[in-house]
């Protein structure tokens, strides 16, 4: 059995005749930009899921082929929504919380009737819209893995962007996770609008700088 079959009997399934938009989210272990969340609604249909066979775990992906798919994936899908929760809310809420407001911004932003959502990992959310966690939904599910290849590419393209805005610390690079040269930077410049100020390795290094006397 082809694995596009397995992904499609799964989610047939697990949609019961209805129909379902894959949710999943990219950034929550980031220091810096938004957390962003997508839905996708994909025709429940033999062909569509041979033809997005390729679709996968979006961090599996390298970003050229990420990007040949997400053009792909729009084309074949019936809705497609974008939400985020930016570092302000995150500060305020907490990441986890955060991350669920992006993915009910997704699902509202569909402009499409669904009947159920389909969410990686274990944990739901409360909605309009009844929500179905999916263990490994990214690798199980192609509505999921749909979801997690458009949010990626999404927020790595806003990324660049705030990286022309706020030059100097390589979001475009490292696209907001604590590498090095990111926690280097962060020393040097102090931190951006766009950093999580309540980010454990964001409050050590302004712990640091205003040791030496330079303010946040």
């Amino acid at each position: 059995m082809e694995p596009w079959t397995r992904r499609y009997r799964l989610d047939l399934a697990l949609c019961g005749g209805g129909r379902a938009a894959g949710v999943d989210e990219v950034g929550r272990g980031c220091i810096a930009g938004p957390v962003v969340a997508a839905s996708v609604v994909l025709p429940l249909e033999p062909q569509t899921y041979a033809e997005l066979k390729e679709v996968m775990d979006s961090k599996q992906l390298k970003p050229n082929v990420r990007a040949q798919l997400a053009d792909r994936i729009r084309a074949r899908a019936l809705a497609v929504g974008i939400g985020l929760a930016s570092p302000e809310e995150i500060d305020r809420m907490n990441i986890l919380q955060a991350t669920q407001v992006a993915m009910m911004r997704s699902l509202d932003a569909l402009g499409l009737s669904v009947d159920l959502a389909l969410v990686d990992g274990n944990r739901g959310f409360r909605h309009r819209v009844p929500v179905l966690p999916v263990v490994d939904g990214d690798a199980r599910s192609l509505l999921v893995a749909a979801a997690s290849v458009i949010a990626k590419v999404f927020r790595d393209r806003l990324m660049a962007r705030l990286d022309e805005e706020f030059p100097g610390y390589g979001f475009s690079e490292h696209v907001g996770y604590g590498t090095r040269a990111h926690l280097e930077a962060l020393r040097r410049l102090g931190p951006s609008v766009v950093h999580r100020l309540s980010f454990a390795p964001v409050r050590a290094c302004v712990g640091e700088r205003e040791q030496m006397g330079y303010g946040s």
